[in-house]
């Protein structure tokens, strides 16, 4: 097979006119020509760093979106679906993401769970990390969220480094905020990338220690706009990625999105590829062509390279998806696997008995994973403590749902700005019990017990006797579903927590992370309020 363009070489830093052999899958040569073409040839992106679980698709059903947007790799860390099935939810991942031209990578996941103070459907301890580790289809230690653990030689996080370090698999670093000597504690660990970045002074700090910076784009962490400065100073430690994007994010774009914002911004095409393409290839050597001779035939065809609107893609020499006619993966039908033990709860099980002291609040900022702790009056009717729609205070709910009639986890949460209903999902970073939020114990009670019924999903109430859900039969977290109609499906889910008053950009995904406790600040998970910067619990009243 002959394919013509104008070539763009980002090893060699030129375009020309030129004309590719493909035979079997691979670039057997690169003819220069004379001709002019108008189709620009460029190499398929690669996302650094992605959960395809948030995509809320399993991975096959991902790649139909992915690919149609360029991304032909992606660097994956199954850590969601671990945390609720273990290592059989890796193999289902990997086995899954084999049925697909998308070229996945995935890793061990390194904090299953995150914390000792969530409960999650699965632990992967050292030893079965190891076992990951030693499989030819697992690639590196996904990233390392446990980074107090790794400043403190927990034993356990020794050993699942040591186990990395000793079979040449690359390590991946989650360090929000860190600096100073525990960052330099970190790194020498032998952790190499962090994609947790949220200042230009924190990642040139970590750029200049040797770690390469992942430049994140999701949907609710945006990092962009305060780290694109580091393609033009440190263009060989950068790497794009999305991390965590939803299904409506996903249908408008992925790495593809980050490339065009980057070259609006006015930076060099080559720095800019190199970051989505070149870059993570070098640093996970990965099997991914970069439009060299001998190369795997991954590539795009698209009009221009302003606009960079994609008419063809290819993996391995074969054509994935074109413009015209779309997706052209075949797709066959996948078994759910879940685990899910929760019962129903009561109103009851939701109230809060007034104590002495102030009501410590989570504060949730809109694009941020991160939150902040304000402590506010508590308001009080009878003998409880409630919710106060006029002062944004809603109330927040985790609850196990692996252990059978566990009681909920409750506390407060500011930030959401719903007047009325209540939202409950299983997508719960990281452990995915059942996390809530809402105006009343109620309505709360209510989206729970629907989400129960499901077994898994996104249900939102309106509090006005109007359900609407999403049903995720694989963990609780993903659907076989095609991608377009689960985009859909979400958006409409997501205009209908939009009419309940919240003013967040993504109030679906936010309220996911609000049960991950190595994020700073403040998170709740099922065993109560956790301070992830002092890295304990800590009481919901704060005594005078």
């Amino acid at each position: 097979m002959k394919i013509k363009g104008r070539i763009v070489d980002v090893v060699k830093k030129r375009i020309y006119n030129g004309s590719i052999n493909i035979n079997r899958g691979k670039i057997e040569s690169i003819n220069e020509i004379h001709e002019q073409q108008s189709r620009f040839i460029i190499p398929g992106f690669v996302d650094a760093h992605m959960h395809v679980e948030s995509s809320m698709l399993i991975p096959t059903r991902f790649a139909q979106l992915a690919l149609s947007n360029g991304t032909v790799a992606a660097v994956c860390d199954p850590h969601e679906i671990a945390n609720v099935l273990g290592e059989n939810g890796v193999e289902f991942m990997v086995n899954n993401g084999r049925k697909s031209p998308l070229k996945f990578y995935f890793g061990a996941p390194s904090c299953v769970p995150a914390t000792p103070f969530e409960t999650s459907g699965a632990v992967l301890d050292s030893k079965a990390i190891e076992r990951l580790l030693q499989r030819d289809d697992i690639y590196f230690l996904a990233e390392m969220m446990n980074y107090p653990g790794v400043l403190d030689d927990d034993p356990e996080v020794v050993a699942k480094l040591e186990a990395a370090k000793k079979l040449g698999k690359k390590i991946d670093g989650h360090a929000p905020g860190l600096r100073g000597e525990n960052l330099k504690k970190y790194i020498q660990a032998g952790i190499e990338t962090d994609h947790e970045a949220y200042t230009l002074e924190e990642a040139e700090e970590k750029i200049k220690l040797g770690m390469k910076i992942l430049i994140r784009e999701g949907s609710a962490a945006k990092n962009f706009d305060a780290l694109h400065p580091l393609i033009v100073k440190y263009p060989n430690m950068v790497m794009l990625c999305t991390d965590d994007s939803h299904p409506d994010d996903l249908i408008e774009g992925h790495i593809n999105k980050i490339v065009r914002k980057a070259l609006a911004r006015g930076h060099d095409l080559y720095n800019v590829l190199r970051a989505a393409s070149l870059n993570p290839g070098i640093h996970y050597g990965l099997n991914v062509g970069l439009l060299q001779e001998g190369d795997s035939a991954d590539f795009l065809i698209v009009d221009s390279l302003d606009e960079l609107n994609i008419l063809e893609v290819y993996v391995d020499g074969k054509k994935v998806y074109d413009k015209e006619t779309g997706s052209l993966i075949k797709i066959t039908e996948e078994k759910p696997i879940n685990k899910f033990e929760a019962k129903k709860i009561s109103e009851e099980d939701l109230r809060v008995k007034k104590q002495d002291g102030m009501l410590r609040v989570i504060k949730a900022m809109d694009k941020q994973l991160i939150t902040e702790q304000i402590v506010v009056e508590p308001r009080v009717a009878g003998e409880y403590v409630v919710t106060d729609t006029k002062r944004d205070i809603l109330k927040i709910v985790v609850l196990n749902r692996y252990i059978p009639g566990a009681k909920p986890a409750i506390g407060f949460i500011s930030g959401f700005g719903l007047s009325r209903g209540a939202i409950a999902s299983t997508i719960a970073h990281d452990s995915h019990n059942i996390i809530a939020v809402g105006c009343s114990d109620t309505e709360i009670a209510d989206a729970v017990n629907t989400l129960i019924d499901l077994e898994g999903g996104i249900v939102v109430n309106d509090g006005m006797g109007n359900m609407m859900h999403i049903k995720l039969d694989f963990a609780g977290l993903m659907a076989d579903m095609d991608g377009q109609k689960m985009a859909h499906d979400y958006s409409k889910i997501k205009k209908f927590v939009t009419g309940l008053g919240t003013k967040l950009n993504s109030p679906l995904m936010t309220l996911s992370f609000m049960a991950l406790p190595v994020i700073p600040k403040l998170k709740m998970t099922d065993k109560g309020l956790f301070d992830s910067e002092k890295f304990k619990k800590v009481d919901l009243f704060v005594k005078n």
